[in-house]
């Protein structure tokens, strides 16, 4: 089992103060358990809340996704029919979140979540809810003791066909692979590299505060001891620093960058890695594109917060009839859509979210864009394909096609002290270094 949570969290009183963080928690579960993603569904759910109790229920939502199979284990071991509907059902897994792990008290613990089901409109099932929880709290141990016979799937929090696909492509690996993915990320940040230097931002940390070390291998990186909110950060708002796992600041020392080299974002949302390249070369002549038009209002926000200037279009980057003016690009980088297995630590929905079905789809859509990009690089061009998927049916799998299908592209090898080389590029695994999950490949077309 993964270890406690630091949150002492607000114990509810008589008047059930707290329980309206653990009914939008729950909200929040029961909306992924229906299709809908975690970023969607908790933001309005937390506006709803006072600020003093939005901290607690995000951490609710966020720990029950992240500790999802060994909760609905237990729970399923609880109760001989999962209460309907599914938000006293994520009610559930909330209140055995918090006495497994947080630090709050029992009495408390269930006073509020049994409480919650008032918000949930749900009271004829408060007494399933009090009963489950303190039957669970009598048989801890004899209920802890049979989740550590359950299948290691389910004891490593993860979906079946995840943990298998673990095991075939990181045999050895996959329970510290799965470790990785049950921890809470860290902060890292990315110092604009025009605007002073990463020692001296780490110095404005200190000055106001806020204790960071610099990163293992991204030259601008820093990492937080403690996640900030963003108007704690000094020279945030004027574009000193971004958001950015280290992981994926590492795109911007594996190319070459000179002025007036013209470089397409492909999958350029929210903007990370089109900024980590022009903060090195501000001279580049570059073409932010997304299929999101939404997503893209990020990618404008944060040139404009930074002072850089780069062309930002909405359209298919597989369908490059649609946008492209037939001038041949020097650099293309393509952080193709991929399963973010990589990233679960920071979107634990996405154990929900997936399903092995996806992986072949995905796959696809990797092969269509990489053959419809590639005749847009200029001849010596380079490509950079990366995902932060740890699948290699996404990565080297998808590289080794390619370069079948294309005489006239090869591999340029990545030679670094991070991550694990592949047949084809270079794998990151979550938590090595602090990073998250992710994945390289540098290609060139023949000259």
């Amino acid at each position: 089992m993964a270890g406690k949570a630091h949150a002492e969290g607000r114990p509810a009183g008589k008047d059930g103060v707290g329980s309206g963080a653990r009914a939008q928690a729950a909200r929040a579960v029961a909306a992924v358990l229906a299709g809908r993603s975690l970023s969607e569904a908790l933001p309005p759910l937390l506006a709803s809340l006072p600020e003093r109790d939005r901290g607690l229920a995000q951490e609710l939502a966020f720990g029950v996704l992240r500790e999802f199979e060994p909760l609905a284990f237990l729970a399923e071991g609880l109760v001989k029919s999962l209460p309907k509907p599914t938000e006293v059902f994520a009610l559930l897994l909330v209140g055995l979140y918090q006495l497994i792990h947080t630090r709050m008290p029992e009495h408390a613990v269930v006073h509020a979540t049994v409480e919650a089901t008032r918000t949930l409109k749900a009271q004829r099932l408060s007494g399933l809810v009090n009963g489950v929880l303190r039957s669970f709290m009598r048989e801890r141990e004899a209920c802890l003791a049979r989740l550590e016979g359950a299948a290691p799937a389910t004891r490593h929090a993860l979906p079946g066909w995840l943990w298998a696909r673990l095991g075939r492509d990181w045999p050895g690996q996959e329970e510290a692979i799965a470790s990785a993915l049950r921890q809470r990320p860290p902060m890292t940040l990315r110092v604009h590299a025009a605007q002073g230097g990463r020692e001296a931002y780490l110095a404005r940390l200190a000055e106001a505060g806020l204790a960071a070390e610099p990163t293992c291998h991204a030259p601008f990186g820093v990492r937080l001891a403690q996640p900030q909110p963003i108007e704690r950060l000094p020279g945030f708002a004027a574009g000193e620093v971004s958001v950015q796992d280290e992981a994926a600041q590492l795109c911007a020392d594996l190319v070459e960058l000179r002025p007036r080299l013209r470089v397409l974002d492909a999958c350029a949302a929210p903007g990370g890695k089109t900024l980590a390249l022009l903060e090195r070369e501000p001279g580049l002549a570059m073409l932010a594109l997304d299929s999101d038009a939404r997503r893209l209002a990020r990618v404008r926000e944060n040139l404009a917060r930074a002072g850089l200037a780069a062309e930002v279009r909405a359209a298919d980057a597989g369908d490059p009839p649609s946008w492209w003016d037939g001038t041949p690009f020097d650099l293309i980088l393509l952080d193709a859509p991929c399963s973010a297995t990589g990233v679960i630590r920071r979107h634990p929905d996405i154990k929900r979210l997936r399903r092995e079905t996806d992986i072949a789809a995905l796959a696809r859509q990797q092969d269509r864009l990489l053959d419809a990009l590639w005749p847009l690089l200029a001849p010596g061009g380079h490509m950079l394909y990366m995902t932060c998927s740890i699948l290699r049916e996404e990565n080297d799998a998808r590289i080794d096609a390619f370069l079948q299908r294309r005489a006239d592209a090869a591999e340029q090898p990545i030679e670094a002290g991070w991550g694990h080389p592949l047949p084809h590029g270079r794998q990151i695994l979550p938590g090595e270094d602090g990073m998250d999950g992710f994945y390289y490949c540098l290609l060139a077309r023949a000259s």
